[in-house]
């Protein structure tokens, strides 16, 4: 079995948290194919505290944004918190404290990089903030969140996020199946100058899945990866 590179107190240090309960912790650091391999007693596996985690997480994030986007309407609070938690942003959360040297791993998912696998980073940082909830209470877990998210919800584009983020949710969307990142491609400018449309392809594998257009570049790729997205399969259903 691997055990997790690196101290309970360094990640403390990374997380900005102090647990009075430990086991908590090492619960929420602990993946299920070390349990099946170990055969030891312990806490257990992370997936309860993920589910915990990923209820708390969701509280957390929708209380920040409505106090941060007043007057906003719920369908565009809804994109924002979908940005916020969804797996492309947690796991960029995850890499950035190198969660991935503290997991408990059985010897075959260390030999297949497990330490790096967005869903087993992404499942372990929901766990951790539902071993921060438990053992600090909903304050507790509410400072730790807010230092997390904080920097994405300054640095984010309202606007564009609002119109639709597509082409982050299309990028997911090909890294779950396995498939490389779209590329998009200006194939016609129409129009005058002063008011042109932009007819945009997105490609995968060599081959276009989708063309549309918009007053703009981006907009005409936001509307292509939208018609991409309602054309591949959803690897959740």
């Amino acid at each position: 079995m691997s055990e997790p590179n690196g101290g309970a107190e360094e990640l403390e240090r990374r997380l900005g948290y102090a647990f009075r309960n430990r086991a908590l912790l090492g619960q929420a650091l602990t993946h299920r194919s070390w349990v099946n391999e170990s055969g030891e007693p312990g806490p257990g596996h992370n997936e309860a505290l993920e589910f915990l985690g990923d209820a708390v997480l969701g509280f957390l994030v929708s209380s920040r944004i409505f106090q941060a986007c007043p007057g906003m309407t719920e369908g565009d609070l809804s994109k924002i918190k979908a940005y916020l938690v969804s797996a492309a942003s947690l796991v960029k959360l995850a890499e950035a404290i190198r969660l991935g040297d503290f997991i408990r791993l059985s010897r075959g998912e260390e030999k297949t990089g497990g330490r790096a696998k967005r869903a087993i980073l992404v499942d372990a940082f929901e766990a951790i903030i539902g071993a921060i909830y438990l053992d600090g209470g909903v304050e507790a877990a509410g400072d730790f969140v807010g230092r997390q998210i904080g920097p994405f919800l300054e640095d984010i584009d309202l606007r564009q996020l609002t119109y639709g983020d597509f082409k982050s949710a299309l990028q997911e969307r090909l890294h779950d199946l396995g498939r490389p990142e779209p590329v998009y491609r200006v194939v016609d400018e129409l129009g005058p100058d002063h008011r042109k449309t932009f007819v945009v392809e997105v490609e995968v594998d060599g081959r276009v899945v989708a063309e549309s257009s918009g007053k703009t570049k981006k907009e005409a790729q936001q509307s292509a990866a939208r018609l991409a997205l309602e054309r591949l399969p959803d690897p959740s259903s």
